[in-house]
């Protein structure tokens, strides 16, 4: 089952639950800072989620930081040499660059 995520600026956030404490909860997801959020249905814990990024991106801003962004569209990748070796010659054949050809690769398989 595909996770549902709360979205807001940018930023994504989990969607759990306490059957203890009744009360839903989650965190802002791929930040190294830590943000959270509650609420006791999901109009309120998303109200709470948008408020946190607010306050995050505030306390940034009065602070002379950059926010953190989870996605900056550069990774790393690693593969086998022999599989590397391969890409490198298909993109050669292709007369398109490394990164063009995994490019492809990627938005093919997100197609899917």
């Amino acid at each position: 089952m595909k996770q549902q995520l709360l979205k807001y600026k940018g930023y994504h956030g989990t969607v759990e639950f306490s059957l203890e404490d009744d009360v839903l909860y989650g965190k802002v997801i791929d930040v190294n800072s830590l943000i959270s959020y509650e609420g006791k249905d999901l109009a309120e814990l998303r109200s709470d989620f948008e408020g946190a990024v607010d306050d995050y991106l505030a306390m940034c801003e009065a602070h002379h930081e950059s926010p953190e962004r989870a996605y900056t569209g550069s990774f790393n990748v690693r593969l086998e040499p022999e599989m590397h070796k391969r890409l490198a010659l298909y993109a050669r054949s292709h007369n398109e660059s490394l990164n063009t050809s995994v490019k492809q690769a990627v938005a093919q398989l997100l197609a899917e």
